[in-house]
């Protein structure tokens, strides 16, 4: 389990994320709903209610102006509210049977933590109870007990622990490995020291990144061509001009991202940004926080190394991917996101 520091980092992410939402225009009673936008919750306004009215709210889904900037709802179109009770402190929602249709964990994690986040607070709800089709539902949604009243607070706490990379397994050196090296080190795909001659996750990451910036197969292992094409490759290069702050473009053609500092790149590392269901818009973002263990609340797992500029995007490390990390320099420092393609004007960027 996470210890109280981790909690803490948490909490802080979370007011961070409620604070990134729409506020509510003044002289009207406006409430939250919550929808999804990169791995996280965020709160958007809706004129106030009923309980009932603000749960049909949500089921209506996002507008289309909050769906052009990323936000989006897991809960399935066509879903029917059938009647919702709020005594004392505990509301009582019951829905249509399509709320727990298209099982996958991720979606039915994410739409229970939508509704649970929505109705806490409405006249003084602590408390939901789902009932579907008038009955309690078990063992529908995975590691979260619905037979009985659960909590927001719940469904925000990490319920287990921060993943640790495992410890790979490789070969001996290898002196011809070490002169390949070299060039990676040089060119930016390696930092300073790399050159040990071992083929581990670290310089298969790297090759991987020269790999894509160059076009070749994406294999992340040596092969006579990636090693031929090392010989003659030059230093990556800035798609845009920027001043003397450091930022990141990230190629979504490509799937490389460009370190730079002073218009120079100082790391290119592989990336994987959104599927075509959470696609990567291009735009221009300045990171807000940076959090070393984020915890996403609808889908219950970590987001190690987060970098988030906008709602719950974010720029995340993960332990079977530690190519996606970036440096602790950056880490560290202020850092300006873009996002585009290698032939367009860049601006912008998204997370996974």
């Amino acid at each position: 389990m996470a210890g109280k520091g981790v909690v803490q980092v948490v909490a802080v992410a979370t007011a961070i994320v409620a604070c990134a939402t729409a506020s509510a225009a003044p002289g009207r009673e406006h409430v939250r709903v919550y929808f999804l936008q990169g791995e996280q919750l965020v709160r958007v306004a809706r004129p106030g209610g009923s309980p009932a009215s603000v749960v049909r709210r949500l089921f209506r889904g996002p507008t289309r102006a909050e769906a052009h900037r990323g936000v989006r709802t897991y809960v399935p179109w066509g879903t029917r509210l059938r009647k919702v009770t709020v005594v004392k402190g505990l509301a009582t929602v019951d829905v249509g049977r399509r709320f727990i249709s298209r099982r996958t964990r991720p979606s039915l994690l994410a739409r229970l933590s939508q509704l649970v986040g929505t109705v806490t607070g409405l006249h003084g709800a602590t408390r939901v109870q789902l009932l579907v089709e008038g009955k309690p539902v078990s063992g529908v949604f995975p590691g979260v007990p619905t037979e009985s009243p659960i909590t927001f607070r719940f469904l925000q706490t990490p319920n287990i622990s921060v993943p640790v990379p495992p410890s790979p397994r490789l070969p001996p050196p290898n002196k011809h490995l070490k002169r390949v090296q070299q060039p990676l080190i040089e060119l930016g795909y390696l930092l300073p020291g790399a050159d040990d001659g071992l083929l581990g996750p670290v310089t298969a990451k790297g090759i991987f990144a020269f790999q894509k910036w160059d076009g070749l197969d994406r294999t992340g292992s040596l092969n006579p061509r990636t090693e031929s094409r090392l010989t003659m490759a030059m230093h990556p290069t800035p798609i845009t001009r920027g001043g003397s702050e450091k930022r990141a473009e990230v190629l979504l053609d490509r799937q490389v991202a460009l370190l730079i500092v002073g218009n120079k790149v100082v790391r290119t590392i592989a990336v994987s940004t959104g599927k075509p269901s959470t696609p990567t818009p291009p735009g221009s973002y300045r990171v807000y926080a940076k959090i070393r263990r984020w915890w996403s609340t609808p889908f219950r797992e970590w987001l190690p190394w987060a970098l988030p500029f906008v709602g719950g995007i974010a720029s995340t490390s993960t332990c079977s991917s530690p190519a996606t990390r970036l440096p602790t320099a950056a880490f560290a420092s202020p850092w300006r996101l873009h996002a585009g393609r290698t032939r367009s004007r860049l601006s912008g960027c998204r997370s996974r």
